[in-house]
């Protein structure tokens, strides 16, 4: 049993390995799950196992949480890759390869809401491209209701409303 828990945290690492950018929980599990791995407890345990040694860090982001690979984690994962089989492997390169602009779009948007100091809500919306931003605005509105909605938006609209502002500012 040890012995598979071992092979779902070296799979964890590996997906994390193959990109540039966080996968959410969300992701990272319906790789998991699909392919009938492993348990969604299972992997939740692995994951969280993985974070308290260090080898990945978590980022929670309002409703998720992102996974980035540690400086240890890629070292661990370069020591024990050959431990993963090449099916393994090979279905991992298919599944990135396959998901990767919807993968890094997912995890590339974000956008979250709090309330401020005067009483109202602040909605920072962000692109990140690597580990810089593309776009951060940060909007304040009277209501929760009001950052609720622009946040949901800015997830379906934000490539639109970036060619915008640059449209406009150039």
């Amino acid at each position: 049993m040890a012995e598979l828990l071992t092979l779902y945290k070296l799979i964890i690492l590996y997906m994390l390995d193959r990109v540039d950018f966080p996968l959410s929980n969300s992701q990272i599990s319906d790789f998991m799950l699909n392919k009938e791995y492993t348990t969604y407890f299972k992997l939740q345990q692995a994951l969280s196992e993985l974070a308290d040694a260090g080898f990945i860090r978590e980022e929670p982001v309002r409703n998720r949480t992102l996974y980035n690979l540690t400086d240890d984690g890629a070292s661990t994962i370069g020591l024990f890759r050959k431990n993963i089989s090449q099916a393994i492997r090979q279905d991992v390169n298919d599944y990135l390869k396959e998901k990767q602009f919807e993968l890094k779009n997912e995890v590339s948007v974000k956008s979250d809401y709090y309330r401020n100091t005067n009483r109202e809500y602040s909605v920072r919306c962000q692109v990140i491209e690597g580990a810089l931003p593309l776009i951060d605005l940060t909007i304040t509105v009277p209501s929760e209701e009001e950052a609720k909605t622009i946040s949901k938006n800015w997830y379906q609209k934000n490539q639109e409303i970036y060619a915008q502002i640059m449209a406009s500012l150039l």
